[in-house]
């Protein structure tokens, strides 16, 4: 019999391969392997010329970048690896070019490991949920191709490394909510203590997970006696966890800026306003919160139903079948649901509430992804359970999903940013999207008045933006790789899409093996 687990793990992994471009494909992301290369060679923390647009001055006049430490040192192996095979003999006439060997390691490296831990984390929470093994395959895979999930496992921003830690926190401590095995507890904190290394925010994730756990205990009846036993062992637990990994957040917050006390974001405001008095005094939370609240629901720029169109089927399902739900799904739509809540609430006031130079609103897009995709295993297991209205608007949604991230993944994500400097504001990004993709595959860029030399006076940008972001594309745009690296390029992106498909057949059929004529 074929292991569904293992073939899970490897269309992950090829899902993740054949979407890279060899960049790492965001300016964030940039910035945070520049302050990895500082941690172990003697370049400095932050790029030369970025300051003073970006990093902030902390101790001894030092420049450093603002963010967490948390993505930085996931890099630093790959980053490592990387350097060395850069420096090799056989890359000395490409060394310095774009997309570098560098990058092109830490992209694959980086993005194929978290895609596929993600895939076995998110497989275990739901076959811990109680669903089929039908169910959770088809949950995994809605996670990775029909969410935002996808977009930023070709972007490597942060996001789905705090959905793989949040999901891992939700998941062993679960576990040891239902087994009461502590060594499940300890590895669920963690996962989230490790998070709280990346941004200080996903300390809400860790709320959310407390509320989940407390609510299970509710829906199942228990008593208070119970919980209030359950809620001392996970204090004792988790707390002295989640502790050492707030003490190494502000040990290098103390590092950087000289105090335990504060966040990025006071600094940030501080440095801000000696440099622009005519800032205002709330900065960088000045923004009206109506703007960000319901800019982050409906502005046909950033809306969060219209890049994760899934949200709008697990709201239909949850409406229609809310009393056959089990005690430990109410408890996660309601602890998940409160965690986008929140996080919409939080970012509405912020300067860049809408995630800036992102595809949707990345600040809520990974706790919308978190909401959204059990609503495949849902359909599947209540498919008895609904009307053919329901089910057919169900299967409407899920290949609209899959349109949509398999769209955010065809060019690099300025290519809209800049188009809207002359279309203006606001703009429907995933119509702007679709529009593209059939003006490039037509030839009518310039044409249809998409595409002009003007965009961008960055040479790299208007190359990147001009070709499909991916890598054997990139590197044949570029021009700067010989002739047969491009063709041997192509010849490996094709038959990592071959494997793919083999690897998803293979799966259907061991899923029909162990659950036969379902």
């Amino acid at each position: 019999m074929r292991n569904p687990v293992f073939l899970l793990g490897t269309a992950a992994g090829l899902i993740a391969f054949v979407v890279q471009s060899g960049d790492v494909d965001s300016v964030d992301t940039v910035r945070r392997l520049q302050t990895t290369h500082s941690f172990w060679t003697a370049v400095p923390p932050v790029i030369p010329g970025d300051y003073p647009d970006f990093g902030l001055r902390g101790r001894n006049g030092k420049i450093y970048a603002w963010y967490g430490i948390g993505q930085s040192l996931l890099m630093l192996p790959a980053d490592i690896v990387g350097t060395a095979i850069e420096k090799l003999p056989a890359f000395a006439a490409y060394n310095g070019n774009d997309p570098s060997v560098r990058n092109m390691v830490v992209a694959y490296s980086t993005n194929i490991l978290v895609n596929v831990l993600t895939a076995l984390v998110c497989f275990r929470f739901l076959m811990f949920l109680k669903f089929t093994v039908r169910q959770s395959v088809a949950g995994v895979l809605a996670l990775l191709v029909c969410t935002t999930h996808l977009h930023y496992t070709q972007n490597m921003m942060e996001n789905n490394y705090i959905l793989l830690l949040t999901l891992a926190g939700f998941t062993f401590q679960y576990e040891w909510l239902v087994t009461g095995e502590r060594r499940a507890l300890w590895i669920g904190s963690a996962a989230f203590g490790l998070n709280l290394l990346t941004r200080l925010t996903v300390a809400l994730d860790v709320l959310a997970g407390g509320i989940f756990l407390l609510l299970v205990l509710l829906f199942a009846g228990e008593s208070w006696r119970d919980i209030g036993r359950r809620a001392r062992t996970y204090i004792l637990n988790s707390f002295p966890i989640y502790a050492v990994f707030l003490l190494m957040d502000r040990v290098y917050q103390y590092y950087r800026f000289g105090s335990f006390f504060n966040t990025y974001i006071s600094v940030v405001a501080q440095q801000a306003r000696e440099l622009n008095p005519s800032l205002p005094a709330n900065y960088p939370f000045e923004q009206p919160f109506h703007v960000g609240f319901w800019g982050a629901w409906f502005a046909p720029e950033k809306s969060v139903f219209l890049f994760d169109p899934l949200l709008i089927l697990i709201a239909l399902l949850a409406f229609t079948l809310w009393r056959r739900l089990s005690p430990e799904v109410k408890a996660y739509l309601i602890s998940g649901s409160l965690l986008l809540f929140i996080y919409t609430c939080f970012y509405a006031r912020y300067t860049v509430w809408s995630g800036d130079s992102a595809w949707g609103d990345r600040y809520v897009s990974s706790a919308a992804e978190f909401v959204s995709f059990i609503s495949v295993p849902l359909l599947l297991r209540y498919r008895a359970n609904l009307a053919r209205g329901v089910w057919t608007a169900g299967v409407v949604l899920i290949c609209a999903s899959a349109a949509v991230q398999l769209a955010s993944v065809a060019f690099w994500l300025p290519l809209e940013l800049y188009q809207m400097t002359t279309l203006g504001h606001p703009t429907f990004v995933v119509g702007l999207r679709f529009k593209n993709i059939v003006a490039f595959a037509l030839g009518k860029m310039d044409a249809w008045g998409l595409m002009n030399s003007d965009m961008t006076t960055d040479p790299w940008d208007y190359v990147h933006i001009t070709t499909w972001n991916f890598l054997p594309f990139v590197l044949r745009r570029v021009g700067q790789a010989p002739a047969w690296v491009v063709r041997l390029a192509f010849g490996v992106w094709l038959a990592g899409l071959g494997m793919l498909t083999s690897v998803l057949w293979r799966l259907r059929m061991a899923v029909n093996e162990i659950e036969p004529g379902l």
